[in-house]
């Protein structure tokens, strides 16, 4: 039988189509549908109820090597407050669950796992538990909230004072008050926006959601569901248990950006290889979309793979366009340009990679950005260089 979260009877009151998922009945969508609240978080705010995830707590002056231990993500470098993703792999290497890890303080460490994993992976970890440490299931205790969306901190800024935002993404603040309800908030998402998480007491859940909503309605926050979720993480290429990984793909073969401490490892630079937004066919194919949203898209992209480069201590090196954008920007000025702007946007020592005669050179060095061009020996090019079909 499905549980229900807190929000549940707000849920049904504003009319949510309500499904199981995860050993819990949410909504996937509300009257609004899903597309319109995929595009308010894209262009507003929306906000979502995730208090079907787990929650526990690692306490102890062992908890830190328990946590070495049984994830593959590096903690030892983490300061208070700090949060990290992180696969649990099992003994072949397959995925048990995908994770996020809070430190807050030395020994004291707050995780957050999938709501249909949770008794799997607690379960995993209490059998690979050692030393002195104790681990506590808190997931009844907590609800979470997510405010998403590109006015989701101007409606967080009405409800709490500055000390209480977090300063960087993947930090948290615990000790939190939100329009004066205690609460961790946490500069995370599963959108590819801006915004946070907000655990809270569940007896406070419904209130919090009221209040939130009520405040953003200048800013154009609505409910969102399941269905917005997924769309959302899928365009943001964020990867789902069940789906992208489970228990015999392996974090690598999902793509999680582990790449990156092997490299730096090894010495090896890393440069953004952003494409088309196009995930089915992992941006092979070609889109119609105005200069400023291809833009807006490559500066999405390079920024976050100089987060993931930034968090292990990295640079990031050069961008070279992928696929079909890689192809069409070697010969068409207006794509080419805004690449360029994009990449000057971000940071404009990073170097472009371009096919050797082509306009993207060109348009680069004339805005003063650094380039070096290459060329595929076991690829044929047409007149205009870019690549023929095969």
């Amino acid at each position: 039988m499905e549980l229900k979260t807190p929000l549940y009877d707000a849920h049904v009151k504003a009319g949510g189509k309500i499904v199981p998922f995860g050993g819990y009945l949410l909504p996937v969508q509300y009257e609004t549908g899903v597309i319109k609240e995929h595009m308010a978080v894209r262009t507003q705010a929306g906000l979502f109820d995730v208090s079907h995830m787990g929650e526990g707590l690692w306490e102890g002056k062992d908890a830190l090597a328990n946590l070495q231990m049984l994830l593959t993500n590096n903690f030892d470098n983490m300061v208070d407050g700090q949060a990290r993703y992180s696969p649990m792999c099992n003994e072949n290497g397959g995925t048990v669950d995908d994770l996020i890890v809070y430190k807050k303080s030395e020994e004291h460490y707050f995780i957050v796992v999938n709501a249909a994993n949770k008794d799997k992976d607690f379960q995993w970890m209490l059998d690979h538990q050692f030393g002195d440490v104790t681990f506590t299931d808190v997931s009844d205790r907590w609800a979470q909230l997510a405010l998403q969306g590109p006015k989701a901190m101007e409606i967080l800024r009405k409800l709490t004072e500055e000390a209480c935002i977090p300063k960087k993404y993947y930090h948290a603040v615990f000790g939190a008050e939100v329009a004066g309800i205690p609460c961790i908030v946490s500069k995370t998402g599963y959108t590819g926006e801006d915004g946070v998480e907000l655990y809270l007491d569940s007896s406070n859940a419904e209130k919090m959601w009221d209040i939130l909503l009520e405040n953003g309605k200048e800013e154009g926050l609505i409910p969102c569901g399941l269905g917005a979720r997924d769309t959302l993480r899928m365009e943001a290429a964020m990867p789902l248990y069940g789906h992208e990984m489970d228990d015999e793909v392996s974090p690598l073969e999902t793509g999680l950006g582990f790449a990156v401490k092997m490299a730096k490892e090894n010495n090896v630079v890393v440069g953004a290889h952003p494409s088309y937004p196009d995930l089915v066919g992992f941006g092979r194919r070609k889109m119609v979309l105005s200069p400023l949203e291809i833009k807006n898209d490559m500066k999405y992209q390079i920024g976050a793979l100089m987060a993931f480069t930034q968090s292990e201590g990295m640079k990031l090196h050069h961008v070279a366009p992928h696929g079909a954008l890689g192809n069409q920007c070697q010969y068409d000025k207006e794509v080419a340009r805004a690449i360029c702007e994009a990449v000057y946007e971000v940071d404009p020592e990073l170097i472009i990679y371009y096919c050797a005669g082509a306009v993207l050179g060109d348009i680069a060095e004339s805005k003063g950005l650094r380039t070096a061009s290459e060329i595929f020996a076991d690829r044929a090019y047409m007149d205009d260089l870019s690549l023929v079909n095969c």
